[in-house]
């Protein structure tokens, strides 16, 4: 195992992802960008946005981008213009705030975190146009991963410092009631902001591994919820991550808030 650093960078950086050609992109809130970074690790600014956060790429290359200024989930191509917001301020009628990270299933319907204190929401919104508020008053809901089969959903609540998992039902309907997947491992000083479970992605076995923020650190976790491993990432806010590869997990993150942030790769 090792880690290398892909760039220092001036802002801390978010939302990791890859298109199909192999080109790693991150965001940077407080820097209003989107990087790209190429096989020969030269970074240009992509996109821009007022303060994008989570990100994922579809399979056509566009892009969903949660921006916390504008309360919204937006779409760009695969040239970084924008095309249209996919949901903005209201989700089923009811207000989001802060949309935070996103994840799609197969049919390319969106699940975003809604992160505010004590009512924080985890939202749908379907190609059909149908929206759902699947769970409310969370504390900070944050990182999402949906599992293989496409009937679980994990969520990083991050200020209770635990993993949820909520049983799918249909897109956008909850089956059971959601239920307490891991407690993850605290920080000695006993702040909860040294907590704080950021991204999440899950590896080709199942397992799901955690961003913890605040522990400069991520963790490899079961898929019945055991912490397996923790890896020091050398990055004080430790923010999200990506399989790059089976082997290769990409980082964002930074040192502090707003910047200076950093990427780096972990190689397992």
């Amino acid at each position: 195992m090792g880690i290398k650093k892909i760039s220092d960078l001036p802002f801390y950086t978010e939302g990791p992802a890859m298109d199909s050609k192999g080109n790693i992109y991150c965001t940077t809130l407080s820097g209003g960008t989107i990087l790209k970074i190429d096989a020969e690790n030269k970074i240009t600014e992509w996109a821009y946005s007022d303060c994008p956060n989570g990100q994922i790429v579809l399979p056509g290359d566009d892009h969903l981008i949660c921006d916390v200024k504008l309360a919204a989930v937006r779409r760009f191509d695969s040239k970084g213009c924008f095309v249209k917001s996919e949901i903005e301020k209201y989700c089923a009628g009811i207000e989001v705030y802060c949309p935070n990270d996103l994840i799609t299933d197969s049919n390319e319907n969106i699940y975003f975190t809604d992160s505010v204190r004590h009512q924080g929401k985890i939202c749908f919104v379907g190609t059909n146009g149908e929206q759902s508020i699947l769970a409310k008053d969370l504390d900070y809901p944050n990182g999402l991963a949906l599992s293989f089969d496409q009937k679980t959903l994990y969520v990083a609540e991050s200020y209770k410092n635990r993993i949820l998992k909520i049983d799918l039902e249909s897109p956008g309907r909850t089956k059971d009631d959601i239920e307490i997947f891991a407690e993850l491992p605290a920080h000695s000083s006993g702040m909860e902001t040294d907590n704080l479970p950021d991204g999440l992605t899950l590896d080709h076995e199942g397992n799901l591994w955690v961003a913890h923020y605040g522990m400069q650190a991520i963790h490899k976790l079961s898929p019945e919820g055991s912490l397996l491993a923790s890896i020091d990432t050398n990055m004080r806010l430790t923010s999200n991550l990506f399989f790059y590869d089976q082997g290769t997990i990409v980082v964002t993150g930074g040192y502090s808030e707003p910047g200076p942030g950093g990427l780096f790769r972990v190689f397992l």
